[in-house]
């Protein structure tokens, strides 16, 4: 199967998912996404593949998905909420990151298997972690700000997509320009490292338009925790 039509499908299957998870848990389901999300898209990072013609890493799939998640949070329960979940998701990335940094540092059995394995998936350059960290942070409190001026401006049911798209549209540009100027200094000449930025912000935004109708489902979902 192409990576484009399994690509289609790994969308879709993230999304299924997501909805489960707030159908199923609520508010509380969606903490727990972001939180899982934003380790899963760290780990994801590291695989590159080709789509398109074009290079691109993993993890804009489910990392776009903690954007629709806070955005979500933000329309039914207010940016304090949201906010929250931001700082969660972020403690969530440091501690993973911190014990995993841990584990490696542990002398391996001589039969051991798994330290090797675990070094090229966990074993991040300081660079490629700080800009995670940087790049989570800011784009995710600016999300929550932008989405609530936004919500502000265009306050109706019929206006979500513009408070979620616009929102996520300017924060994911911010979010890949640092984490990209951070984790992939000096890695690759500006060619690869604009190709690399470029393809990456638009396969995310491109996602976040795609998950427009999730949103629109899940707000229109009840729960058992409202």
């Amino acid at each position: 199967m192409s990576n484009e039509l399994w690509g289609v499908l790994f969308i879709a299957a993230n999304f299924l998912l997501f909805l489960a998870c707030y159908r199923l848990f609520g508010r509380t389901g969606l903490f727990a996404w972001i939180g899982f999300a934003t380790v899963l898209a760290n780990i994801q990072v590291v695989k590159t593949v080709e789509i398109g013609g074009l290079m691109m890493t993993l993890g804009n799939t489910i990392y776009a998905s903690i954007y629709l998640a806070t955005d979500l949070l933000n329309e039914k329960h207010g940016p304090k909420q949201a906010r929250k979940a931001v700082w969660f998701g972020f403690f969530t990335l440091l501690a993973s990151t911190v014990i995993m940094q841990m584990v490696l540092a542990f002398d391996p059995h001589p039969d051991d298997f798994a330290q090797e394995n675990l070094k090229v998936i966990f074993g991040l350059l300081p660079q490629i972690a700080i800009g995670s960290l940087c790049a989570y942070l800011v784009s995710q409190f600016l999300d929550v700000r932008l989405y609530n001026w936004l919500k502000r401006l265009f306050p109706s049911d019929g206006q979500l997509w513009i408070r979620t798209n616009g929102s996520t549209g300017i924060s994911q540009l911010i979010d890949t320009l640092v984490f990209c100027s951070i984790a992939f200094a000096g890695a690759y000449e500006f060619k690869l490292w604009l190709q690399i930025f470029l393809t990456t912000y638009i396969f995310k935004f491109i996602v976040s338009v795609s998950s427009t109708p999730v949103l629109y489902i899940a707000k229109g979902l009840k729960v058992s925790d409202e």
